[in-house]
């Protein structure tokens, strides 16, 4: 479970304030209007961002701690592959940073790649494989890491609709056979509606209560119907 108590974010004229529960295996679509606060919300939550207020993950509190030490992997928007490492050792890097795997983590590496189907591109690099297939591999580092907290900066905005419902699928799909909680930046209602449980609606740095997709997204409120066009 993760909890968000009285989370104050300050930068220059612009402050972020968060309060909210999330359960275990919860996905979560964090929506809002561009420079409302999304990635500075994950970012703070992640230990990426200075910030204020409690962050408790089952139970344990992590306001203070590193982001390697808060039991949370994040996928950032360009997936930060190393262009002159495989795809092996890009997955490899979130179980060992200085790339020193025994047998066995080697092998866990070349799992990740095939849960997110690229068992058989393990020895390529990103250059030689397609988009699509990088923000695979991004996933897979993520995966590997074996964390119960996912946050997920619009890592796949730059794919055309078909290969980014394909991720959102494959994401929500690794997520539930291993019971990790999700919370995933989208500036698109249908990616919600497709792969989340609920939405967090984030409007000039205030957060609301996470709600069930269908609920909010059928009687939304004032700011989020205006965000929508409605």
């Amino acid at each position: 479970m993760l909890k968000v108590n009285g989370l104050r974010v300050e930068q220059g004229t612009f402050t972020l304030h968060a309060t909210f529960d999330v359960e275990q295996g919860a996905r979560v679509a964090v929506i809002g209007p561009s420079g409302a606060g999304k990635s500075t919300l994950l970012g703070a939550i992640g230990g990426y961002a200075p910030a204020t207020g409690q962050v408790l993950v089952d139970g344990r509190d992590v306001s203070a701690a590193a982001p390697d030490q808060r039991g949370m992997a994040m996928l950032f928007q360009d997936g930060n592959l190393f262009p002159h490492l495989t795809l092996e050792q890009n997955v490899g890097l979130g179980i060992r940073p200085a790339l020193r795997l025994t047998t066995a983590e080697r092998t866990r590496a070349r799992d990740a790649l095939g849960q997110v189907g690229l068992g058989d591109f393990a020895t390529r690099k990103p250059g030689g494989v397609s988009g699509g297939q990088q923000s695979r591999a991004a996933l897979a580092r993520v995966l590997v890491q074996d964390r119960p907290l996912l946050l997920l900066d619009e890592p796949f905005a730059a794919l055309g609709p078909a290969l980014r419902g394909e991720m959102l699928d494959l994401t929500s799909r690794v997520a539930r056979d291993v019971n990790a909680t999700v919370l995933m930046i989208t500036h698109a209602p249908e990616d919600a509606e497709r792969a989340a449980d609920q939405v967090l609606f984030v409007d000039n740095g205030r957060v609301d209560t996470p709600r069930p997709v269908a609920e909010i997204l059928s009687n939304p409120p004032e700011a989020l119907r205006a965000y929508l066009g409605r």
